[in-house]
């Protein structure tokens, strides 16, 4: 690689305290969406864009989604550019997300979740894998470029969307219904540092399909010791839950090598409480199916098999059964495997660490989806242990800088 890309590898080495100077302070800003409780993203944009100002960042733009539940009344979205040496080459976007969950059950955590702890190579705290990895890396790039005076051979581009972690309504959606023309273009280097493997050989190209059922089943209440009287739709749930976990995989039971795991899934999870007594019959039990369904099916096919079950339990128990989706994503267009932002990524990766990723599908959503719904290739990578959202969340110190240096060397091809 060229004398520039080994000048910004060397400098992005030297920022090992600056990166976790800049993870505790982002981690102790706790931005968590209005939907989960939170106030938003607002302290957190600002303390990014203060950061990159710091640095001599300078082409900054905010664009705010309106959100009257949130902090200053909207969730901001940041662009940060840098000129690079044109050359007709398209433009590198790294983008990633403010926003981070709730800190979940606080007794699991072995220190404050909402301030950085170091040890050795990893750094604890909520949000410091996800999605502040992407975030610091994409940061430590910008300071390398700018404190080696290096031009990048492309334009850069880091986007900070806010309201990933719940639905992307405020973020990446709002972006591309109002700015479209203004972000991407088809030939950009999309890159969304988001997920991947320990080892960075994953190069996320697909997505299933994804949907979340939530399944009421409606009888009749009574003492369970006059069970004649009512009609136990807990009885019924259980017979329907175990009836689509079997059916529902011989249904679409197919596989395809390209997505990990292979095949679709369609997982019970949540249930709500249905009685508060051991001697009451349930009048109502509502329970959750998590699909994620490759691409070759439709989640019409799903939602007719689900159907066609629920009517028989229905007929055999006496019972009303209602589906609703709680969450409903088809699949987006997946990026060719063939596409210049998986060869350029492919090269970079080898060159920082030795490896060679492959492009894969995943069952996962991200909002990669929404990009190549819109019509762009985009690509999701990172070289992460994927500690997300546990208690006692961490990311090694080798990822932020080895992850930047694949960003420069993207930035400088």
């Amino acid at each position: 690689m060229n004398d520039a890309w080994k000048r910004a590898s060397a400098r992005i080495d030297t920022y090992r305290e600056w990166a976790v100077e800049v993870e505790r302070k982002l981690t102790a800003i706790p931005a968590i969406a209005p939907d989960s409780g939170g106030t938003g993203e607002l302290a957190k944009a600002v303390a990014v864009e203060e950061i990159l100002r710091g640095i001599g960042v300078d082409r900054i733009e905010r664009i705010d989604s309106p959100d009257p539940r949130a902090e200053g009344g909207v969730r901001p979205n940041l662009i940060a550019r840098i000129p690079g040496g044109g050359g007709g080459r398209g433009r590198l976007w790294i983008m990633s997300h403010l926003d981070v969950v709730s800190e979940g059950d606080r007794t699991k955590w072995t220190s404050d979740p909402w301030q950085v702890r170091v040890d050795g190579d990893k750094v604890y705290g909520r949000g410091v894998e996800d999605n502040q990895q992407g975030i610091v890396s994409s940061l430590l790039l910008a300071r390398a470029l700018i404190d080696e005076g290096i031009v990048p051979a492309r334009e850069v581009c880091l986007l900070f969307v806010a309201d990933e972690e719940v639905g992307s309504k405020h973020g990446i959606q709002y972006l591309l219904g109002t700015q479209r023309e203004a972000l991407f273009a088809s030939d950009d280097l999309i890159v969304v540092p988001d997920g991947g493997r320990p080892d960075g050989t994953q190069i996320e190209v697909a997505e299933k399909s994804i949907a979340w059922f939530k399944i009421t089943v409606t009888g009749v209440s009574t003492h369970a010791s006059t069970p004649e009287r009512g009609v136990n739709a807990h009885r019924a749930a259980a017979h329907l839950t175990v009836a689509l976990d079997e059916h529902l995989h011989r249904r679409f039971a197919e596989s395809d090598p390209v997505f990990d795991p292979p095949t679709s899934t369609f997982e019970p999870t949540k249930r709500e409480p249905n009685v508060a007594s051991i001697n009451i019959l349930p009048g109502e039990d509502v329970f959750y199916f998590d699909c994620r369904v490759l691409p070759r099916y439709t989640l019409e096919d799903v939602e007719a098999e689900i159907d066609r079950h629920s009517r028989e339990v229905e007929g055999r128990f006496g019972v009303t059964v209602r589906r609703e989706a709680a969450q409903r994503e088809p699949a987006a267009p997946p990026t060719s495997p063939d596409a210049p932002v998986v060869g350029a990524l492919r090269r970079a990766v080898a060159a920082v660490y030795g490896v060679e990723a492959q492009a894969e599908g995943l069952g996962g959503g991200t909002v990669a989806a929404f990009i190549r719904r819109a019509g762009f290739p985009a690509v999701v990578w990172a070289r992460m242990d994927e500690t997300m959202h546990a208690a006692d969340e961490y990311v090694l110190l080798p990822n932020l800088l080895g992850d930047a240096k694949v960003f420069a060397f993207l930035a400088l091809q």
